[in-house]
């Protein structure tokens, strides 16, 4: 069991809260609790908590495998490290006049975060691919085409013209990044900003690459195929490593993330893993019973009404939903039984239906 509070009510938003709200609620909450600015004793820890909920609610994956284990989907799943170095802190904290991430980092890890001089990681990308009910049911294969990076043959992705003078910027030493110390009343603020002269790159523009403009990258359509499991649902992501930008000086490509968007079905509606379905019979066959055909995810089935069936019965039919996207067997599917009552009826028709009722009183 873990004492570990939901990160939801860390942030103090709703659990279907979009990114946006969930950064706005970080940002408001880092500004109060940054030991830089906070100096309770319980500040750090509580900032530690924030950032720790941040770091899992502000990425698609990591929130979806929250919301389905909680803290169990995150522990041991993930490195922790990777978790922090992948955060986007410093959209966060850009004009709050903070350390940013690399402060966050130290916090956590005591120092040595990613420094821009160094190897970095590519960028991740993103892209969506459409599936139908059915494809997510039984999981499918599916080609899909989107817009990637190749290394820069000019300068092997180095992002340094190959005849350059000098690839490391004089004035930050190649970090990319200038520190600076203030005192305000006996306390001492380090501020962390980018390196005026390099433009936070660490290299002289002069020095930049002029085919990827010091990316290390060039644009380049990629066409790979990806399996999605049977079970998937939609808004979920499918992590495809090493398909995303290449890496800066040496370090490894970014990764591509498959968002699977599930179109909505004609006829059914999912729930969870369950397929609800609704179908009309007549009065009389719910009435005196019968036998009908109903449509599955694989096909037809037969479904027994039995006589004196009432509207808004639900029948299972089992083993007729989604296949379960972690273990074996599939979802059920309900039907819910409507009696339809015709808006029309001829003579003849009225004359039976008040004969059936007389009939009905005396019983």
């Amino acid at each position: 069991m873990t004492d570990k509070r939901d990160y939801y009510e860390v942030l103090g938003v709703s659990k279907d809260a979009p990114k946006p709200e969930i950064k706005k609620a970080y940002r408001k909450l880092a500004m109060k609790y940054h030991p830089d600015r906070n100096k309770d004793a319980n500040a750090e820890e509580k900032f530690k908590e924030i950032s720790e909920a941040y770091a899992v609610l502000s990425d698609n994956e990591k929130r979806s495998q929250y919301d389905q284990y909680g803290h169990a989907g995150i522990n041991g799943k993930y490195n922790w490290e990777d978790i922090y170095r992948n955060t986007d802190f410093s959209s966060v904290f850009r004009d709050i006049g903070f350390g940013g991430f690399g402060s966050i980092f130290d916090m956590f890890f005591g120092g040595g975060g990613s420094r821009r001089g160094g190897p970095q990681k590519g960028q991740d990308l993103h892209h969506p691919v459409v599936i139908t009910l059915e494809e997510a049911a039984s999981g499918v294969e599916k080609e899909i085409e989107f817009d990637g990076y190749d290394s820069c043959e000019t300068c092997n992705g180095t992002g340094i013209k190959p005849d350059a003078k000098s690839s490391r910027c004089s004035e930050c030493q190649g970090t990319g990044q200038v520190r600076s110390q203030r005192n305000l009343g006996g306390m001492f603020f380090t501020q962390v900003h980018p390196c005026r002269s390099c433009g936070g790159r660490g290299v002289p523009s002069e020095s930049l690459c002029q085919s990827c403009r010091g990316s290390g990258a060039t644009p380049a359509r990629h066409k790979i195929k990806v399996n999605i499991p049977a079970g998937f649902e939609d808004g979920y992501s499918l992590r495809i490593g090493e398909e995303g930008r290449p890496g800066i000086k040496g370090g490894p490509r970014g990764d591509l993330y498959v968002i699977v968007r599930v179109k909505p079905h004609k006829l059914f509606e999912r729930r969870g893993d369950d397929i609800l379905y609704e179908t009309q019979v007549s009065f009389p066959q719910a009435a005196l019973g019968t036998k009908i055909n109903i449509p599955t995810l694989n096909g037809e089935a037969k479904l027994k009404i039995p006589s004196g069936t009432q509207s808004g019965t639900v029948f299972r039919l089992k083993g007729k939903g989604v296949k379960h996207l972690r273990g074996w067997g599939s979802g059920d599917q309900f039907v819910n039984v409507v009696i339809n009552t015709p808006q029309k009826l001829s003579k003849k028709q009225k004359k039976l239906l008040k004969e059936l009722e007389k009939e009905l009183k005396h019983d």
